[in-house]
């Protein structure tokens, strides 16, 4: 802020010298409109093309499912617990072709027991794993 006093006056005239903040924002904008078009022009890629597809679960695949507390169900019947999982699971996993395994979760439940049938899963050696969700609603 330059303070500069007016001839033959005792008072001070205030005024703020602008130019230097134009300056700077003209940098700015140059700079600016240098680098927006790297950045958006960087390697020419292909994204891929979002797709639903329906799927139907084959009798041989297997179906596990989460309930909202964390039980697990093998088809509908119900698991004692993660080590049973896991000795079915190893079995599955010696048959040729092995099945797919397919996991419903319930959309309440905490992630922890889902990620447990994960483990078990790639613990038992199991090839496929999949998710099983509900597709959304289309709009009429």
């Amino acid at each position: 802020m330059a303070i500069q006093l007016a001839q033959g006056a005792d008072e001070a005239v205030s005024s703020i010298n602008t130019t230097p903040l134009v300056d700077v924002m003209l940098v700015l904008l140059i700079i600016f409109l240098i680098t927006i078009p790297v950045v958006n022009f960087s390697v020419p890629v292909e994204l891929p093309k979002q797709r639903n597809e329906v799927r139907e679960s084959e009798p041989k695949d297997v179906v596990i499912t989460v309930s909202r507390e964390g039980k697990l169900y093998w088809f509908d019947a119900p698991v004692a617990n993660k080590d049973a999982l896991f000795e079915r699971l190893k079995g599955i996993a010696q048959q040729q072709p092995q099945p797919e395994v397919h996991v419903r979760g319930d959309a309440g439940s905490d992630y922890a027991p889902v990620g447990r049938v994960l483990l078990a899963a790639q613990r038992a050696g199991i090839a496929k794993v999949g998710f099983i969700t509900e597709p959304p609603a289309r709009a009429l």
